[in-house]
């Protein structure tokens, strides 16, 4: 039976995903702000919560994230950008997950396959921009996609059959997402979750360190 560890399990794909794999018989371990307190902007916090924590975990799911924070929407340009906004994305979106992927290697187990797998956002793509816009969460998201790939290498020395992966869960229809749903094809947070489910169950350890989508396909960096 599998042992899943879901971080940021009380938001819309988290809750999904603890849904998801206990229906698969899987032991999930979830912890939140909501109903646990774990603040991933606080170190203090992230350690106390992690640190209490035994594995190992077949998977670890680091499905946190914010796209608007204490009302701040996502910048139509440049112009726009404001020193606290960005911050404060950098806080959630990149930071938190770089708190938490410092126990990853004392979380998975050091022999056999596992994955740890951070939901990041097409957006945070340089590749892909092609429209500009959102400057501050895209600049967060980016820099969570250089932090799983530096983990992943780091991973590799100790871990060998170990994935570590940045995935982007398409638009899910959550409260996340909800002022956003009008411009893009969306899926509910249930559909989102058994997508992740199915591209972390394909995944192979040559594929640790890079960025897919929902359904499995790599995304530009």
């Amino acid at each position: 039976m599998d042992k899943v560890l879901i971080i940021g399990a009380s938001g819309g794909i988290g809750d999904a995903l603890v849904a998801a794999f206990e229906a698969q018989g899987a032991e999930v371990v979830g912890l939140s702000r909501r109903q646990d307190g774990l603040d991933i902007t606080d170190e203090a916090s992230v350690e106390d919560h992690l640190g209490a924590l035994e594995g190992p975990f077949d998977r670890i799911i680091v499905a946190t994230g914010a796209l608007e924070i204490n009302g701040a929407a996502p910048e139509k340009t440049i112009r726009a950008v404001s020193a606290q906004a960005m911050a404060d994305q950098f806080a959630v979106n990149a930071i938190g997950p770089a708190l938490i992927l410092r126990h990853a290697a004392r979380l998975l187990p050091r022999e056999g396959r596992s994955v740890c797998a951070v939901l990041t956002a097409r957006v945070g793509s340089i590749g892909d921009n092609g429209i500009g816009g959102w400057t501050s969460y895209r600049a967060a998201k980016a820099a969570a996609n250089q932090i799983v790939h530096t983990t992943a290498i780091e991973l590799k020395r100790t871990h060998s059959e170990a994935i570590c992966v940045a995935l982007h869960p398409g638009t899910v229809e959550t409260p996340f997402t909800a002022k956003y749903l009008a411009r893009h094809p969306s899926v509910p947070a249930a559909e989102a979750a058994q997508n992740l489910i199915n591209v972390m169950s394909g995944l192979s350890a040559n594929q640790s360190g890079g960025f897919y989508d929902w359904a499995g396909k790599e995304v530009a960096w």
